[in-house]
């Protein structure tokens, strides 16, 4: 009988599984907090009518508590399914969550009430202009981003900007006090692509994607889309560029799709790391309990290959409010390559000390002043030998090995000018001549000769107009223009830099494995942030990253062995490297074999 089928289908559904009342009140206290509720109440403003039947409050910790229930993944179909129904009584009435009939429509009300509020949250934090889920026509788009005001689009974005600190710096409060302990907080920035819930279009078609503001990724290269007209942009026309300088063209050779293997955003992460250790393990077998787990720290999206420059200064703006001595700051050339006042200056009036790879372009010889010269970011002698000044263009081209480079980038020290002083207020610095400081002799100046064959012995070839000014003086000042796209803290290749380099672009580059885990939030793929837009992916995207530092603390807090213990977990087996000493820079260099 069909009573009878019926009553066994019945029996065979599960019944509602309760998320444990301490889960939740611990969610509870995350967003209390992280003082997000008071932030968006700022700006998250509802319209009058019919009363909301649920908060701001109630609907982040459903947020929080989805990441939890799924690995680090949301849907708004599952938070409104613990909100409503996966929560004790109890706290529901805590939270002000009104009680819904079980079954169908209860359901589909309940949802409608989340959808609102959370839509209503991310419209108050969108900076662009092109609404999402629309196949919008270019006149149609252009005509959008031509009327939309600049002013209320920047400020949009600078509460999403807001928001995305506000959750992340909640998931790494447990290391707060260990992590203002340490001298310097040095830091490693990238890119990483994460796909969109939306079918790329042509790029030159009639119509945008339904997520207008994503874009393609492209494999080689700065990841920017070739194809694209070089006015496309959600954001205010960037200024014009320097005279001298040619624009992009309009006619260029299209892209093989084979390329453009992902439609979506860049994801600018910005990863904390401690540069003086490595996190190797101990003679037991655990973590030490001294170096900190790399977490992440701030995130921008952006389409890919789009004003790199830009987001990381808007996530390095925030940061400095948090009280954090700014240590080492590493990224990859995409960063570098910017224009000096859009990236090398600022960065640096921040406090943060660069340390960069460079193209095979620009290696040996970058600039000079007062006759100095730098040379792979660092001043030096302007007699410096020849041999030294090309060491890594001549192990590019393989005309010496990797053991002679570095015998080569050792021997440049002795040439190399010495701070005087701290760099001022606004960046300038004494820099010492070598003979001046004891690290070599000069002909020039004659007090200097004499202290021994370990010092190199510098003769600088006679000029019509006489010695430069370094040769004259003692010690020059150099402005922090000097050279800026170039300078960086560290020499070149020398054993400090290929520490700090090494551990601090690893450290980002592994956190971004991590969080595109597919066990765990796969930050990379569509399927884990189903809401178009460039503000509901950033949101989804913050909680996702929040969710993997709080995994990756929990995993590391779990496996050290601390008071005499055992730790709770294994330690997952490292695979044997290489002596540090050994590795060279190799992002321009051929395997060898």
């Amino acid at each position: 009988m069909p009573s009878d089928r019926h009553e066994r289908l019945l029996s065979m559904r599960d019944e509602r599984r309760f998320i444990d009342d301490t889960d939740v009140e611990i969610a509870i206290g995350e967003v209390d907090n992280s003082q997000l509720v008071p932030l968006l109440e700022e700006f998250v403003h509802l319209p009058r009518g019919r009363h909301r039947t649920l908060h701001l409050r109630s609907l982040l910790i459903g947020l929080h508590l989805c990441t939890q229930d799924t690995g680090g993944k949301i849907v708004l179909e599952r938070v409104t399914d613990i909100l409503y129904f996966r929560i004790s009584p109890r706290l529901r009435a805590l939270l002000g969550v009104p009680d819904y009939e079980d079954h169908d429509q209860g359901f589909e009300a309940a949802y409608a009430v989340v959808r609102r509020l959370f839509h209503a949250m991310k419209d108050a934090m969108n900076p662009s202009p092109l609404p999402p889920n629309g196949h919008l026509s270019r006149a149609e788009a252009n005509a959008l981003t031509t009327a939309a005001d600049i002013d209320d689009l920047a400020e949009r974005e600078r509460r999403l900007a807001l928001f995305t600190e506000f959750v992340l710096d909640a998931s790494v409060r447990p290391l707060h006090t260990l992590l203002s302990e340490l001298a310097e907080v040095s830091l490693g920035i990238d890119a990483t692509p994460v796909r969109t819930f939306s079918r790329g279009r042509r790029t030159k078609g009639p119509e945008l994607a339904t997520d207008p503001d994503a874009g393609w990724y492209v494999r080689d290269g700065d990841h920017r889309d070739p194809d694209a007209p070089v006015s496309e942009s959600m954001r205010p026309t960037p200024p014009p560029a320097k005279p001298g300088k040619a624009q992009a063209a309009e006619d260029k050779k299209k892209t093989s799709l084979r390329k453009k293997y992902l439609f979506g955003f860049d994801a600018h992460l910005i990863v904390t790391r401690d540069a003086e250790h490595d996190a190797v393990l101990l003679d037991n077998g655990t973590p030490n309990p001294d170096v900190l787990p790399a977490l992440v720290l701030g995130v921008a999206l952006d389409k890919p290959g789009q004003r790199p420059a830009y987001n990381g200064l808007k996530i390095l703006d925030r940061l400095r409010d948090r009280g954090y001595k700014p240590g080492y700051l590493a990224g990859d050339r995409a960063y570098n390559n910017s224009e000096p006042e859009e990236w090398q200056l600022p960065v640096r009036a921040m406090g943060y000390k660069p340390v960069y790879d460079y193209r095979a372009d620009q290696l040996g010889r970058q600039g000079g002043t007062q006759g100095a010269i730098l040379v792979e970011g660092r001043w030096y002698c302007p007699s410096m030998p020849e041999p030294l000044i090309n060491a890594t263009i001549d192990l590019h081209a393989e005309r010496i090995d990797r053991e002679t480079w570095v015998r080569l980038i050792a021997a440049r020290r002795g040439y190399r000018l010495m701070p005087k002083q701290n760099a001022d207020d606004e960046g300038y610095q004494r820099m010492m001549c070598p003979a001046e400081a004891g690290k070599a002799q000069c002909t020039i100046k004659q007090h200097t000769m004499g202290r021994g064959i370990h010092l190199p012995l510098v003769d600088p070839e006679p000029s019509p107009v006489g010695p430069l000014k370094i040769c004259r003086q003692k010690a020059i000042t150099v402005s922090p223009e000097a050279g800026a796209k170039h300078w960086q803290a560290l020499e070149y290749g020398g054993p400090e830099w290929q520490k700090v380099y090494f551990r601090l672009r690893n450290s980002v580059e592994g956190y971004n494995g991590y969080a595109k885990n597919p066990l765990a939030e796969g930050i990379e793929s569509a399927g884990s942030r189903r809401i178009r837009g460039i503000a509901a992916q950033t949101i989804l995207l913050a909680f996702q990253l929040a969710h993997a530092n709080r995994r990756k603390i929990r995993k590391w807090l779990d496996t050290l062995a601390l008071g005499g213990e055992r730790p709770r977990r294994r330690t997952h087996h490292r695979r044997p490297t290489k002596e540090r000493k050994t590795w060279t820079p190799t992002g321009h260099l051929a395997p060898v074999a």
